[in-house]
């Protein structure tokens, strides 16, 4: 058996380029019908003699010896490694992967046993995602109005859920979009909630639901978010209500003052309710 997989193994590491996953996908889907074969033929064995001598299960014992001699072969860890990150890399930049063949090769890890999956690959996989965010992040930012930057940390945000469902690992998704929220939101409120001419004030001068609704959902992601976006909304509002106070043509005319201040409870009132989903974080005696 072995020396089988060693054959296996020097097949695999012989295939350049884009076929690599292709013939380890292949190698390994031979291996287990194989594998199946014998434990069909050895079932007896298996349910008896086995656990009476506390020997390893023969299901258990093909995949140790596929991943002691191929998946961690010197030549082939690494290889395997890089190869997935940078799929996932073309991915987010545009380019169409094989998602089956990656949903394949990600749960080869899987089966292979949870420790394999994290150490091989969702590890050093979450450690290149947190590095991309962060260098996207900064770098969009420094281009990009409040509402842009928005739509750009939440597109990010779905297709980290999205590339979960299509070929990850379910309990790799919260991990994903920790870092997400952590580079791409967490890490920028105070510059995002101020920016000039496009952050939150902007944004409910203009009456901008969308982005105030984004806002909402993207800072509710991460501590300290809504309190964020609270303090600077009843700054304004006050900021809002002293300018209304000492304006001396209002102060003329009462009705029209009062008025006046109904329509901005109104307002946010709409606001609190249409983008804010009536959070009672935001809600104004």
């Amino acid at each position: 058996m072995t020396f089988h997989l060693h054959t296996m193994s020097k097949s695999i590491e012989a295939v350049h380029g884009a076929s690599f996953l292709e013939e380890l996908n292949t190698k390994w889907n031979d291996h287990t019908k194989a594998l199946q074969m014998i434990l069909d033929i050895l079932m007896y064995m298996d349910r008896t003699f086995i656990p009476s001598t506390h020997k390893t299960a023969v299901h258990e014992l093909r995949l140790n010896l596929w991943g002691d001699n191929v998946i961690h072969s010197s030549k082939i860890q690494p290889r395997l490694l890089n190869t997935l990150l940078d799929l996932i890399l073309r991915e987010r930049t545009g380019e169409v992967i094989n998602r089956g063949l990656m949903r394949n090769i990600i749960k080869m890890l899987m089966d292979l046993g949870p420790s394999v999956y994290q150490e091989d690959f969702e590890k050093p996989f979450l450690e290149v995602s947190a590095e991309f965010y962060r260098a996207e992040s900064l770098e969009f930012i420094e281009c990009s109005d409040c509402g842009d930057y928005l739509k750009k940390a939440e597109r990010r945000l779905n297709e980290g859920i999205e590339r979960v469902s299509h070929y990850l690992d379910a309990k790799t998704e919260v991990k994903i979009t920790n870092a997400v929220e952590k580079e791409m939101i967490a890490n920028h409120m105070p510059r995002l909630v101020h920016m000039e001419n496009s952050g939150l004030v902007k944004m409910l001068l203009d009456d901008k639901f969308e982005d105030l609704a984004r806002i909402y959902n993207l800072f509710r992601r991460v501590p300290d978010g809504l309190s964020t976006i609270r303090d600077v909304m009843t700054s304004h509002i006050r900021d809002t209500g002293k300018q209304l106070v000492i304006d001396p043509e209002k102060s003329k005319n009462p009705v029209e003052f009062v008025d006046t201040l109904l329509e901005k409870r109104d307002k946010y009132d709409r606001i609190i309710s249409l983008a804010f989903s009536n959070d009672k974080t935001f809600q104004m005696p």
